[in-house]
């Protein structure tokens, strides 16, 4: 980057000397003041907005919160057990408000756009960050323009119709979203909330290492597997180790950060194992996890930075093994996740049977997304039973008999 420095109070895209992303710089003396571990831990509500004194907005009134943040890190002993491991944690992003992650950069970035001025926003959306947009802009009672690819999933496009902003189809990927969505910002004066062409979405982002931190008693995981589309969750939560180091929460030392895509598109990790500091564009990106959907992104060369200096990796997944992940991870009592989260699941899978990730260590998997938010899988259909009580006894009843027969109800009772 530059180097150079800007006034934080005014409406920034790229940094003007060299078309790179700018980030947002804190007094972190001061914010130390304030900020301790027992200051923070007697904040009981505000989910990401706990940690004011390193976010962006400068006033409450500003802020838009519609319950972002503040997610479970849930002991995930099954899976941890199915891959080998002793200690696995799952960071449960998918309840945010608008079921994913990405609620949380929107927040942020939407509150600081607006109370720097800007009364009307864009951005391109593979799905998610679009209904996160679409629904903060309205809580901001500020107009906003979608611009997803055509395929993207009906969840998604129904999310942004739903809260009222305006939704543009485009035959294309979301690298052709974010040239038409530029091209708007241009000739209306939209501003321009594109993965990291604006310094805030990364600070909502950032949060996710707050939490992570306070989460595990102030000690951070010896490893982090994250679904890496844009990329802004690994920038944010690196700049939040940094951070958080800085006023003396934590220490020095850092988890291992593991980026995961898939193998229909996957810059970053080609990249990484070419030892570039740039991912060059990845031609006829194909993925159903829309999420991972992104042939180049702005801060390549920031994650890459990450991964390297955490000792980290990047690997990419089978697209064949998206589905049955996701079965899995709802079989082992996860719940309904998305691709992106099966993606990342089954890179740690990858991790740890190549020995990246030892069978001892504690590790922190991202469940960024609801299964409801990916574009449906292909299931067989169950077959339709007649409302006939003779055919359930005949039909339905023995195929849900334990085996050796006999009827599953317990017949044990209570002594005494």
């Amino acid at each position: 980057m530059s180097g150079r420095r800007y006034a934080a109070d005014e409406l920034m895209g790229l940094d003007p000397a060299d078309q790179r992303p700018l980030l947002a710089r804190y007094d972190l003396g001061r914010a130390a003041q304030s900020l301790s571990r027992e200051s923070i831990a007697s904040r009981r509500s505000g989910g990401l907005w706990r940690w004011h004194e390193l976010l962006p907005v400068r006033s409450w009134e500003s802020v838009v919160y519609l319950g972002e943040g503040d997610t479970p890190l849930q002991p995930a002993s099954r899976l941890a057990s199915w891959l080998g491991l002793a200690r696995l944690n799952v960071k449960r992003d998918s309840l945010n408000p608008t079921g994913s992650f990405k609620a949380r950069g929107m927040a942020v970035a939407v509150s600081r756009a607006v109370e720097l001025g800007a009364r009307r926003l864009v951005a391109p959306s593979a799905g998610n960050a679009g209904g996160a947009l679409a629904a903060y802009a309205a809580a901001a009672g500020v107009d906003a323009t979608v611009v997803m690819p055509a395929d993207a999933p009906m969840a998604n496009q129904a999310e942004v119709l739903a809260t009222g902003a305006e939704l543009i189809l485009l035959e294309g990927l979301i690298s052709d979203c974010g040239r038409l969505a530029r091209l708007i910002a241009e000739e209306t004066g939209a501003f321009d909330l594109s993965t990291l062409k604006e310094p805030y979405r990364v600070e909502g982002k950032k949060t996710m290492g707050f939490e992570l931190a306070e989460q595990l008693d102030w000690k951070l995981p010896d490893a982090i597997v994250y679904p890496t589309g844009g990329g802004t969750g690994i920038v944010g939560m690196w700049k939040a180790f940094e951070e958080l180091e800085a006023i003396g929460l934590i220490g020095a030392e850092r988890p291992r950060m593991y980026c995961v895509q898939a193998d229909g598109c996957a810059p970053l990790v080609r990249a990484f194992r070419e030892g570039a500091r740039f991912a060059e564009p990845w031609a006829n990106a194909s993925t159903a996890a829309s999420g991972l959907r992104v042939p180049s992104a702005v801060g390549d060369f920031l994650i890459l930075d990450a991964l390297r200096e955490s000792g980290g990796s990047a690997v990419a997944v089978a697209e064949s093994d998206l589905a049955g992940m996701q079965g899995r991870l709802g079989a082992l009592g996860l719940g309904y996740v998305s691709l992106e989260t099966a993606a990342a699941a089954a890179g740690l899978r990858v991790l740890v049977e190549s020995g990246l990730v030892s069978r001892d260590e504690t590790v922190v998997l991202f469940d960024t997304g609801a299964g409801f938010k990916s574009e449906a899988i292909t299931l067989p259909s169950p077959p339709r039973i007649p409302n006939d009580e003779e055919v359930w006894r005949q039909k339905v009843l023995p195929g849900l008999m334990p085996p050796g027969g006999g009827s599953k109800r317990s017949t044990a009772r209570p002594s005494g």
